[in-house]
């Protein structure tokens, strides 16, 4: 079965110099990450070797996952705003 990827980097390669940034210096960032990398893996693992599991249970973890990504983006959005409002000043 195709999977189709979607880690931090796939997911948003023109903000992987603030992925980088967020990841050394922001706890709260780095944790996310963690966790949405790790979630991605397991969910990919389940679709590319077509392995048995419930539908709910794919389901709750593609949404969590989507909730995760949110909550990165919104940081990430963030940090660069405060970027772009530095190098403006």
């Amino acid at each position: 079965m195709r999977v189709d990827h979607h880690g931090v980097l796939h997911e948003f390669p023109d903000l992987h110099h603030a992925i980088d940034a967020l990841k050394k210096g922001h706890p709260r960032f780095s944790h996310l990450f963690s966790q949405y990398q790790r979630l991605t893996g397991q969910v990919e693992d389940l679709e590319e070797h077509d392995m048995p599991v419930s539908d709910h249970t794919i389901e709750y973890m593609k949404k969590h996952r989507v909730k995760l990504k949110d909550e990165l983006f919104h940081l990430l959005t963030a940090f660069k705003a405060g970027q772009q409002f530095r190098a403006g000043s």
